[in-house]
């Protein structure tokens, strides 16, 4: 019988609520720059969120692929295949939600010829069917080779076949095939140009944050809860941070492109912030309100993450009138107003509120999973 970490839930938890710290703020032009991602190269807490969510796919994976790879191939793909279909379609019906926008004060209908087809979900489901059949595929010691090739064969691609500044937005060799096969039209506007973040080449070395997430497991799962255990994947995490940054020296760590060099460094320093937590509450028995905060996220993570998504673009569709304090009035959702008139003002430091304001949306989305684990609901694909 497997042993059961609470560690593991509480750093699943702490990433999904981080997760919707970091995309919900009152106003995205008044954030604390650790809650915001790097202009371009760099890592700031902001950037740890993504592939700490990855990481801990495959933590989980750790406790359910084994079982399923002991079934027929058939059933064992057919598993992993559903999974990533519901969550890829789930995430491309989140880009799409809630089919009507304002056109100044008309709401028309939001073409398909102008969704966005990848985002975080797809992202994952993309990167998990792959991941999970590598795991079919070769043995622990085999994935740990598989890794490194797709993290250098990446870094390869990406130099040879880059322009000039092979490592920057014009030189990105992975936007002309994502425009390619997935059309301008459909990919991500936020810089400026038609570039996709969790783009398709770009996801060659996030499948290696969900194998590392993966062999952690392995190894929490075949070693009893230890000193000697919380030594070696505290040496582990440590040493692929140094590789990180080493690396980072040649192949900038950045998470827009994914690379290698990000991946090896978010990846140990998930691990060290996990060993961390295996010490508190696993080898010291230490609980901490936080603990039971974050496990409520933990519990229903993707249920939360969706409906924390899916709230905001619902209530985007009303428009509540609003002067601001130039005096200039204006037509705002109920999210927006609530900011503008109960918190952005707290402080003179207009990022104060507009944290405040994630802190409370963050709340509201707890008692969420807090009732929907007192009633012993847990949504899962």
């Amino acid at each position: 019988m497997q042993k059961r970490y609470l560690s593991l839930d509480v750093f699943r938890g702490f990433t999904v609520a981080l997760m919707i710290l970091v995309n919900n703020p009152g106003s995205f032009s008044y954030i604390f720059w650790p809650l915001d991602h790097a202009a371009w190269n760099g890592c700031t807490l902001a950037d740890l969120v993504f592939p700490f969510f990855l990481f801990a796919v495959g933590n989980a994976a750790a406790f359910t692929l084994p079982k399923f790879k002991e079934k027929n191939p058939s059933q064992y793909f057919e598993k992993i295949v559903k999974r990533s279909v519901y969550i890829f379609l789930i995430g491309l019906f989140l880009n799409w939600f809630p089919f009507f926008k304002w056109d100044n004060d008309h709401l028309i209908f939001k073409d398909w010829h102008d969704i966005r087809i990848l985002g975080v979900l797809q992202r994952i489901a993309i990167c998990y069917v792959l991941a999970a059949s590598l795991i079919f595929i070769f043995d622990v010691k085999k994935l740990i080779f598989v890794s490194a090739f797709l993290l250098l064969a990446y870094w390869f691609l990406c130099s040879k076949l880059g322009g000039i500044n092979p490592y920057n937005l014009d030189g990105f060799f992975g936007t002309k095939i994502d425009s390619a096969i997935l059309g301008q039209n459909h990919m991500y506007k936020g810089e400026g140009v038609a570039f996709e973040p969790e783009g398709i080449v770009s996801s060659i070395a996030a499948i290696v944050q969900i194998l590392i997430g993966y062999l952690i497991g392995i190894l929490i799962i075949n070693k009893d809860k230890s000193y000697r255990l919380l030594s070696h994947i505290f040496l582990i995490g440590g040493f692929l941070v140094m590789i990180g940054l080493f690396w980072n020296l040649a192949f900038p760590i950045n998470k827009k492109i994914w690379t290698s060099s990000y991946t090896i460094f978010t990846s140990g320093i998930a691990i060290l912030f996990l060993s961390c937590m295996i010490y508190a509450l696993e080898l010291k028995q230490h609980k901490f309100y936080l603990t039971n905060f974050f496990e409520v996220f933990g519990k229903n993570p993707l249920f939360i993450f969706v409906l924390s998504g899916l709230i905001p673009r619902l209530l985007s569709l009303i428009k509540i009138p609003f002067t601001d304090s130039t005096g200039k009035a204006m037509f705002v959702s109920p999210l927006k107003f609530l900011y503008e008139f109960l918190f952005k003002n707290i402080s003179a430091d207009f990022r104060i509120g507009s944290f405040i304001y994630s802190i409370f949306f963050l709340g509201f989305f707890w008692l969420v999973g807090y009732y929907l684990d007192r009633k012993k609901i847990y949504v899962k694909l």
